[in-house]
């Protein structure tokens, strides 16, 4: 049943959007009724991420027929993971489901992971996909790489198969909220946490409607924030590129040595080149491993908010509304 004033939530469904004007209907049209059948008090915390299309605006118009429909609007695009955090600071149901608008993960599985929660008792309930057919062999092979390497420099914990679709606690939700990463990426942060969890099967679906909005250069983004966010394997791997680089250059030091005590004419230039080619590759990666730890060394100690409010259709005159209340309000001719 939908959220009143006087009862408390059970449940709140987080659902970050950006420009996802083509699929709001489909997905509230396969939300609703599911969340009406579980019988349980429920809000939806639908987060638009700064979308340039008419994101906002239908949902505002399918709020007034569905007032457990809540808008919350950013300022500006921040990324899914942010807006997630946005989402999840201003849910407030005993348990938080995290679910994309796209649909290839099925808001019908959201009463399994709510009864399997409460009856094992456990914190965390996972998304598992037990099958990824419907997702192209690029998108298949760049995850299991971004998984595979995740595990070997994050923890064993991390399920190649699980991604943001997840039900947590309020306890849960509390501990995420309290964190003071500016870019947390959840689906490595919530297991390493070491709540009790257990994991709820399904068949990943095709995108109902519109783009991905996770393309390479943002799964790029999201491999780096997960990479420096959560290891410090990279600086390692900077210390073992400038031990090898060091090792190599000992190797030339000895070859020139050697060619110059056997008077052999040794022209000089290839291995100078490739002395200096290799210490000044090696010194820009190094470089840029360093200056991305430092960068986030520096946006927290600025700690400007990750996320602004535009405004929060619960507590807030939403622009619809406001324009309905101006055009009330003019005096009649």
């Amino acid at each position: 049943m939908p959220r009143s004033l006087e009862s408390p939530l059970t449940l709140s469904v987080v659902t970050p959007m950006f420009n996802e004007r083509e699929a709001v209907d489909h997905f509230v049209a396969r939300l609703r009724p599911v969340l009406d059948g579980l019988g349980e008090t429920y809000e939806v915390v639908a987060v638009d991420d700064g979308s340039t299309d008419a994101t906002v605006a239908r949902l505002l118009q399918l709020r007034a027929d569905w007032p457990a429909l809540r808008v919350v609007s950013l300022r500006r695009n921040v990324g899914h993971q942010t807006a997630l955090r946005a989402g999840l600071k201003s849910a407030r149901g005993d348990y938080v489901v995290s679910i994309d608008a796209d649909l290839q993960d099925p808001p019908e599985t959201i009463g399994e992971m709510l009864a399997k929660a409460r009856a094992d008792e456990v914190d965390v309930v996972y998304g598992v996909r037990s099958d990824r057919s419907t997702d192209s062999s690029f998108k298949r092979n760049t995850a299991g790489l971004y998984y595979w390497t995740m595990r070997r420099m994050v923890g064993p914990w991390v399920n190649d198969q699980a991604g943001d679709f997840r039900l947590m606690s309020r306890a849960v939700v509390d501990v995420l909220n309290s964190l003071p990463e500016p870019r947390p990426v959840y689906r490595l942060v919530v297991p390493s946490l070491g709540f009790s969890s257990a994991e709820v099967a399904y068949v990943r679906e095709e995108r109902v409607a519109g783009e991905t909005k996770y393309p390479l250069s943002r799964m790029i983004r999201l491999t780096f924030d997960s990479v420096t966010g959560f290891s410090a394997a990279p600086l390692r791997i900077a210390t073992w590129l400038g031990l090898l680089s060091f090792l190599i250059c000992v190797g030339l030091i000895v070859t020139g040595l050697v060619a110059w005590g056997s008077g052999g004419v040794v022209p000089g230039w290839t291995s100078l080149y490739i002395a200096v080619l290799l210490l000044g590759g090696v010194q820009l990666i190094c470089l840029g491993l360093l200056g991305e730890y430092v960068g986030r060394i520096y946006m927290a100690t600025q700690h400007r908010p990750p996320y602004l409010v535009g405004f929060d259709s619960d507590t807030d005159t939403t622009p619809i509304e406001a324009a309905e209340r101006e055009e009330s309000e003019l005096p009649v001719v």
